[in-house]
């Protein structure tokens, strides 16, 4: 699968632990930066991802900062983008079976390596159920969206 990476300075550690994982996995990975502690403002990191994913340069998307939140309502301003914040495996996999979740926020100063590297593999596993209610509920997302889109064209 191909991937697209990116994160703040708060998320530069984790971020590069994630890459070698991702990597040692089989993935392609589209680092989009930041590729140092250098202070960095997630929303542009966030908006690169998200970007690479609504536009299908990549599969999905994780992006993480400090804390996983500021990144996830960035992300979220991306047409396309269905971005969470999980810092549980459940989350990440029922946000993809359910919901169509395509960016993966996390926040590197709320869990650590390990259990960012479990929430990855069970995100990475799963799949959109493609079952009628959840199609159903991703329909009125989208629409929300569009409506949106149209009104601000």
């Amino acid at each position: 699968m191909k991937i697209a990476l990116g994160a703040d300075h708060g998320g530069f550690d984790l971020k590069r632990a994630i890459h070698k994982y991702l990597e040692e996995k089989g993935h392609s990975v589209l680092n989009l930066g930041t590729d140092s502690t250098q202070p960095a403002d997630y929303p542009d990191f966030a908006e690169r991802v998200a970007s690479a994913v609504a536009r299908k340069e990549a599969e999905r998307g994780i992006m993480v900062c400090g804390s996983g939140v500021g990144a996830c309502i960035a992300a979220n301003k991306v047409p396309g983008a269905r971005a969470a914040v999980c810092h549980d495996t459940f989350s990440a996999r029922q946000g993809v079976e359910d919901d169509d979740m395509n960016v993966l926020c996390l926040g590197a100063r709320v869990i650590g390596p390990q259990l960012a590297l479990d929430i990855l593999e069970s995100w990475l596993k799963a799949r959109f159920s493609d079952q009628e209610r959840h199609r159903r509920r991703l329909s009125k997302v989208l629409a929300i969206e569009g409506k949106y889109l149209r009104a601000s064209n």
